[in-house]
């Protein structure tokens, strides 16, 4: 190898051992996220009312009529939570544009795994009902889409 090519060979190792350090780095922040995620809904004034909705939620299909008015029921909750949880877009005052990639992931694995919660559940309807509600781009939706079979594992 001569002198150029052991320079760039350097500088390669160099940006491979970056972009390590950044992906860690991010794992770091998602494991993190994942120790607290929702923390608040076991504590006042969440847990009260989610103990009381969460059960009717269950039954109900995602952003239907008697789904948002179950959520009315318990407002000042809802409320409480969006302002102290920042992987929901209402935490910001514009929604997803707002939002980090951390935060983007943290609420894409929320959805999929509040699909599940729903006798009905669907992640791609979820999904399709939440790029209108939050104005996300089809791209952005796409990629969740693709991401699907990632976090099924098929």
């Amino acid at each position: 190898m001569n002198e150029e090519q052991k320079a760039v060979h350097f500088e390669t190792q160099e940006h491979i051992q970056k972009v390590s350090d950044y992906i860690l780095r991010f794992v770091s922040l998602l494991i993190n996220a994942a120790k607290i995620h929702d923390k608040s809904k076991l504590e006042s004034p969440e847990m009260e009312s989610f103990a009381v909705a969460t059960p009717k939620l269950k039954g109900l299909m995602y952003g239907s009529h008697e789904y948002r008015a179950t959520l009315r029921e318990i407002k000042p909750a809802i409320e409480h939570h969006y302002k102290n949880n920042s992987h929901h877009p209402e935490y910001f005052k514009n929604g997803v544009a707002d939002m980090n990639l951390l935060e983007i992931v943290e609420m894409f694995c929320d959805w999929n795994a509040a699909a599940k919660r729903h006798d009905n559940g669907d992640i791609f309807r979820s999904l399709d009902i939440n790029q209108d509600r939050f104005k996300i781009t089809s791209q952005l939706i796409s990629i969740f889409k693709n991401t699907v079979a990632i976090l099924e594992g098929t």
